[in-house]
């Protein structure tokens, strides 16, 4: 991200944060935190409450559970492994965790490393179990697979989110490095990341940094202390603590990897930390009462949620609940920018503050869907046939076409279709802008949108590459539409229409 930008993600993060971390979410907890986080640093932070009852104000360094939000550590940390060479994610998980059996149906059948990462082995959703037994020892879990475990569906079908298969990946790291997950998340990534503050069990915390779980039955009027539930051999899919400023370095490091220069490529691959943020399994939608549906898409990647946002383009995140604790973390691809909350209390609803938060900061610096820069190719025949219709030639005349496309639609309909165009919009100006101010998008780097001025109207015009040895334009389309529209009449915004092109 630029300067600019972030200086533009600074003006607004304040006012984000308070529509995010609002009356109603400070209600529900003793003590909470929001920040907005670009770059690896907090750009802006809103804290609020006591974190262990005593009048000591939250602060930034305030160590808060983070509980699922370690799901990404343990699944960067698998990834490092698989790109040693020490994991296969497509082997069966019996090859490293011997008793990981399972059963569909009365049928023995194999989980692999990838669906357990990507929560489509088969086994059932266990949220509320497995809260309460994030402490129970490695021979507990295995006990349970004796016999093989029940999967509800057939492995690799369908989304269910199981913190007790992702557990099983922990015993995979285990089995090919000789000693303990927790020990492998350190050396492979806390400490290459001088990520100093965040940890497995609290023990290293001062008892002044540490914010205490807390639960209310009443909607925030009283609460009741909550114990610290254990760190076993569920741990490294729930038991974390941190800080803000410490998860502001995490979701740099992951969403570096979609910028020109991802940070630290000797720790984790940016390919592979691109992996972990696309979506591997789709997840359905739920439309709210009012019909609304601000995504148009989900799924679960490598221990990451994958949102496609209607206007945003691609949001990453990941939640954590505990009894005592709420947290979420989500951040903008394109630009970088995040979000993370945390609250000490269950009731909390950190998504919810931080969902808030960041697509106040992301409309008020107006940010791009995704950032695009199309091949010299595409560029070159948009130009072209920019110029030939400016000028009004036929479209037997416009350089780069594909042989397909007179054949779909011979030039003289083209002619005509055109000339149709060109009397809504009462003509084509003599005098155009610059064709760089007139590109409005583009979908990828094989493709180009752009206007072309006319005395009552424009024309909205896109053309779509194939990438051959030398490119060449397969479809052309040509609509005439009000000033300043970005889609042809009929058709509906979406995340593609607010790409950024970078014209090269």
């Amino acid at each position: 991200m630029s300067a600019d930008r972030h200086d533009a993600v600074d003006r607004s993060a304040e006012e984000a944060l308070r529509r995010g971390l609002d009356e109603q979410a400070r209600r529900l907890a003793p003590a909470s935190i929001a920040a907005v986080c670009a770059g690896g640093r907090v750009r802006a932070v809103l804290a609020h409450g006591s974190p262990r009852g005593k009048g000591d104000p939250t602060t930034q360094d305030t160590v808060f559970r983070i509980a699922s939000m370690s799901k990404s550590f343990l699944s960067a940390a698998v990834l490092v492994l698989r790109d040693r060479g020490l994991i296969d994610l497509h082997a069966p998980i019996t090859r490293y965790v011997p008793y990981a059996r399972a059963r569909y149906r009365d049928e023995d059948v194999e989980m692999t490393g990838e669906m357990l990462l990507s929560n489509r082995a088969g086994l059932g959703e266990d949220n509320a179990w497995g809260d309460r037994h994030l402490g129970d020892s490695r021979s507990e879990i295995a006990a349970l697979f004796d016999g093989g475990v029940l999967l509800t569906t057939r492995p690799g079908t369908s989304y269910q989110y199981s913190n007790l298969g992702q557990a099983l990946l922990g015993r995979a790291v285990e089995s090919v490095t000789g000693g303990t997950v927790e020990d492998a998340v350190r050396e492979l990534l806390l400490e290459p990341l001088a990520l100093t503050r965040t940890a497995y069990v609290a023990d290293g915390y001062a008892a002044d940094e540490l914010a205490g779980g807390y639960r209310t039955f009443d909607e925030g009027a009283t609460f009741a202390p909550e114990p610290l539930v254990g760190s076993g051999a569920l741990a490294c899919i729930g038991s974390m603590f941190s800080t803000v400023g410490d998860m502001a370095v995490w979701m740099d490091f992951l969403g570096s990897a979609f910028g020109a220069h991802p940070v630290r490529p000797d720790v984790l691959a940016p390919g592979s930390r691109r992996e972990m943020q696309q979506s591997h399994t789709p997840i359905p939608l739920q439309v709210g009462a009012d019909g609304a549906q601000p995504l148009s898409g989900a799924g679960y990647g490598y221990g990451l949620g994958v949102e496609d946002d209607r206007r945003f383009g691609r949001i990453v995140q990941h939640s954590g609940g505990l009894p005592g604790f709420s947290s979420h973390m989500r951040w903008h691809a394109a630009t970088g920018t995040g979000v993370v909350a945390f609250g000490n209390s269950d009731e909390f609803g950190a998504r919810r503050v931080a969902t808030t938060a960041l697509a106040a900061v992301l409309d008020a610096i107006e940010a791009p869907a995704a950032l695009v820069h199309p091949w010299r190719a595409t560029v070159d025949a948009a130009r072209a046939i920019d110029v030939a219709l400016v000028a009004g030639r036929s479209a037997a005349d416009f350089p780069c076409l594909a042989d397909n496309v007179l054949r779909d639609v011979p030039a003289e309909v083209r002619d005509s279709r055109v000339a149709e165009c060109r009397a809504r919009i009462g003509g084509v100006r003599a005098h155009q802008e610059p064709f760089e101010s007139r590109v409005i998008t583009a979908a990828t780097e094989a493709a180009l949108r752009w206007r072309i001025g006319g005395e009552d109207a424009d024309l909205l015009v896109e053309l779509r590459m194939i990438g051959l040895p030398e490119p060449r334009v397969q479809s052309l389309t040509v609509a005439a539409v009000a000033q300043g529209a970005r889609v042809p009449e009929g058709q509906a915004d979406s995340a593609e229409g607010y790409h950024r092109v970078e014209l090269t």
